[in-house]
């Protein structure tokens, strides 16, 4: 069997008959020429190099398959890698009741079951809040990580094909939660959430929320105002004037390490308003700020290693953790591309926000909305439109095996990065397409525009 690893955790073991009759499935539905090859069948017993080779195709494979655009986003597909979860985790099918965090505090407790996927639990929650559907859009399930201080780590936004139930009951930890949060960047559509009582309560919930961690920078006469506001109930003017404060939409992520401008640099980063925000401590104590907007971002990627156990290093052997790095390459100057790296337990999280703020503005530049992202299906259960299809989803397969040998780098594409194909690359057949997300939001500008 192989391990299927989603955003750095075990998603599911699958046999290669199991993948085989998936591509069948798939060919069957979407012809030949849109399906990518599969391995191919030996008649003899595998050696170990053989294993290790098909091993490398089939994660190739996977992930060609999951940045396609129609058949990634495919119910062939997500309902193959949900209903491979459950079994791998061997949680029964039956009604059990979930726990869903608002950003209050305040628990919704909804009944599902276990194998209801990521929309399904959505529209539970929503349908228990009395949230009308055309706002659902709007919200997403995230899996966080309860810190000692009753702030939140965000692991990772929940995915159509995942199990909520199964996801967060399989890591055996009661520190990991599912939170419901606005799921978007551009703050001009809290005017629709605005609209409705339910959607300014949590949007409301979530603003104090951010400012009570200090997500959002508040000084002292703001703070009076803020506080005057709610004292008033006045939940509409308390937003519009936190919409003007520093990170208000921001995502903040926990302390990690970059390597700009220099090697070994401490930095807080957020993710909102179409960027990434630096706060750098230089190696002189000195804090800097800038930020990186995703448009100027031609490609990223995630890569994993492991360290490796020579000698004696004070951690004893399979202990090592998986050491995750973002990196993107971003148009510094006019024809200056340069190759940025943040270390952090956090990469996926922060390539899952760079992905959605380049669907969001693909869909804007399109002439869509967020309220068209998701649609009714005759049975009830919600899905996605195709205005997102344009748009490639993050690659499936991005962390080792944690069974295999160490090795000191899992991923070292990025000491080659070829620049062929990516530029103007939509086909995943094209050089480094499966390897990187290239950027459909990314524009060339000219000196006078830095």
């Amino acid at each position: 069997a192989y391990n299927i690893h989603v955003n750095g955790v075990l998603h599911c073991r699958v046999r290669y008959s199991q993948l085989l009759g998936l591509h069948e499935q798939l060919r069957k539905e979407y012809g030949t020429n849109v399906v990518p090859a599969f391995p191919p069948k030996k008649i003899f017993t595998l050696t170990p190099a053989e294993v290790e080779q098909r091993r490398e195709q089939l994660e190739k494979y996977m992930q060609a398959v999951r940045q396609d655009p129609t058949l990634g986003g495919s119910e062939t597909f997500n309902s193959f890698l949900r209903k491979a979860q459950q079994e791998t985790q061997q949680i029964p099918t039956e009604e059990v009741v979930l726990e869903v965090l608002l950003s209050n505090g305040q628990r919704v407790k909804v009944t599902i079951l276990t194998s209801d996927q990521t929309e399904d639990v959505l529209e539970a929650v929503a349908s228990k809040l009395d949230l009308p559907d055309d706002l659902i859009g709007y919200f997403s399930l995230f899996l966080v990580r309860e810190t000692k201080d009753g702030a939140f780590s965000f692991v990772r936004k929940l995915q159509e094909f995942e199990l909520p139930y199964v996801s967060v009951t399989s890591l055996h930890n009661p520190e990991f939660r599912i939170i419901l949060r606005k799921s978007y960047w551009d703050s001009s559509y809290d005017d629709d959430v605005m609209e409705h009582h339910v959607g300014l309560n949590l949007l409301y919930a979530q603003t104090v929320s951010d400012i009570e961690h200090g997500w959002i920078l508040v000084n002292k006469e703001q703070h009076r105002q803020l506080k005057s506001l709610q004292e008033k109930v006045s939940k509409k003017e308390f937003i519009r004037l936190a919409q003007t404060l520093k990170y208000y939409g921001y995502l903040k992520f926990d302390p990690c390490v970059t390597d700009f401008p220099e090697k070994g640099c401490h930095v807080v980063v957020s993710a909102g308003n179409n960027e990434l925000n630096f706060q750098v401590r230089l190696p002189s104590e000195q804090i800097k700020e800038g930020s990186f907007k995703v448009t100027r971002m031609r490609c990223w990627r995630v890569t994993s290693s492991v360290p490796m156990n020579n000698g004696p290093t004070g951690s004893s052997p399979g202990k090592s953790e998986v050491k995750l790095e973002l990196a993107f390459e971003y148009l510094m100057s006019k024809d200056r591309l340069q190759w940025v790296t943040i270390t952090s337990p956090q990469a996926i999280m922060l390539s899952i926000c760079l992905q959605s703020m380049v669907d969001e503005l693909m869909v804007k530049k399109s002439g869509g909305s967020i309220r068209k992202m998701f649609r009714r299906r005759a049975n009830g259960a919600l899905r996605r439109s195709d205005s997102q299809q344009a748009v490639k989803s993050p690659p499936l397969l991005d962390s080792p095996d944690a069974s295999r040998e160490p090795m000191a780098k899992l991923s070292s594409k990025l000491t080659s990065v070829s620049l062929r194909g990516i530029s103007h690359s939509s086909s995943a057949n094209d050089v480094g397409a499966n390897d990187f997300h290239g950027n459909y939001a990314f524009e060339g500008i000219g000196d006078e525009d830095l």
